[in-house]
């Protein structure tokens, strides 16, 4: 995620994470709200950034990217 440090996350029963590529988790459950709370929370540990655009993003989302200071 980007932190200094490892963050554990536990998953709960019924619900299982991948690792596609370093950049894709793909997280399957049979619970679909289940699911979608679990993402959100992945989601929460790093929001994507409105001016960079880093940060966890679902796929297929579109980030609207702000603008910055413009320089003296």
């Amino acid at each position: 995620l980007g932190y200094s440090h490892p963050i554990d996350f536990p998953l709960p029963a019924g619900i299982s994470a991948e690792v596609e590529k370093q950049t894709l988790v793909t997280i399957k459950g049979v619970d679909k709200e289940l699911v979608g709370q679990i993402a959100a929370k992945i989601r929460d540990l790093r929001r994507p950034d409105p001016y960079k655009g880093k940060g966890v993003k679902y796929q297929g989302e579109v980030l609207r990217k702000k603008a910055g200071k413009t320089g003296k």
